[in-house]
């Protein structure tokens, strides 16, 4: 029977076979209670650990699990782009895979998104280590410093966007980090929702202060650069033959 989803949520997955059954649980769960229809779409990295495996055996037994898989590792950016590039429901949502977030605050995003093109959580209390919080300060120092787009906590990874619009979004390596200023930069308007946010209890992050500061400092001068040549209009009429 055909269901009319509101909502595709991607699940870009590199190397977290340990948490694989936990993320298919706690979608579960979030599907039993919420009003809205969603559905999930894993996005494959070119796991080495068993990742697809686990991902091929939720989706065969769950109609509300997709997943594609690429041939090698690409990165979180292209795996981003490639999941959107698939969605075809109104709304496409994002979470990582550690379950740091839950899908049960999609539900705050989706009932403040109003007439928004974007809802974004912010982890106003966050329960990383010492290291990963000092290392995303200085991240979001760094690009507050450089774009000023007020967003408070570009890096959450729980987000809802209006399909139409992301499918626009211009994408280049390491835009997972501007995906909020990037909507802006389209003249889209952007709310933020305090979220929960948790330990991540399996599997091991795949960040670091390089990832985290030095590549940050290299995307958000080519955002800069991207913003002073960005395209927007508004056709007033038109007459084609």
């Amino acid at each position: 029977m055909k269901t009319d989803y509101l909502m595709t949520i991607i699940v870009p997955v590199y190397n977290e076979a340990e948490n694989l059954d936990r993320v298919k649980e706690a979608f579960n769960a979030y599907f039993a209670q919420s009003p809205f229809q969603s559905k999930v779409l894993f996005v494959d990295d070119g796991s080495k650990d068993g990742s697809l495996s686990k991902i091929e055996e939720i989706c065969a037994n769950n109609a509300h699990f997709e997943y594609i898989t690429f041939d090698r590792n690409y990165g979180l950016s292209t795996a981003i782009k490639a999941g959107i590039d698939q969605v075809n429901t109104p709304l496409t949502g994002y979470i990582d895979a550690d379950l740091q977030t839950t899908p049960l605050d999609f539900d705050l995003l989706l009932n403040e998104l109003g007439t928004n093109t974007m809802a974004v959580g912010y982890r106003a209390k966050r329960k990383d280590t010492l290291s990963k919080r000092i290392q995303s300060k200085i991240a979001n120092f760094i690009r507050r410093s450089l774009i000023n787009d007020g967003i408070i906590d570009t890096g959450c990874p729980l987000k809802v966007v209006r399909t139409e619009e992301a499918k626009r979004i211009p994408f280049f390596d390491g835009m997972h980090r501007f995906l909020p200023a990037l909507i802006l930069l389209q003249q889209g308007t952007v709310k933020q929702i305090n979220v929960r946010h948790f330990p991540r209890i399996a599997g091991k992050s795949k960040f670091n202060i390089f990832n985290r500061s030095i590549k940050p400092l290299q995307d958000a001068f080519a955002y800069r650069w991207m913003r002073k040549r960005y395209i927007n209009y508004r056709i007033e009429k038109v007459c084609l033959v």
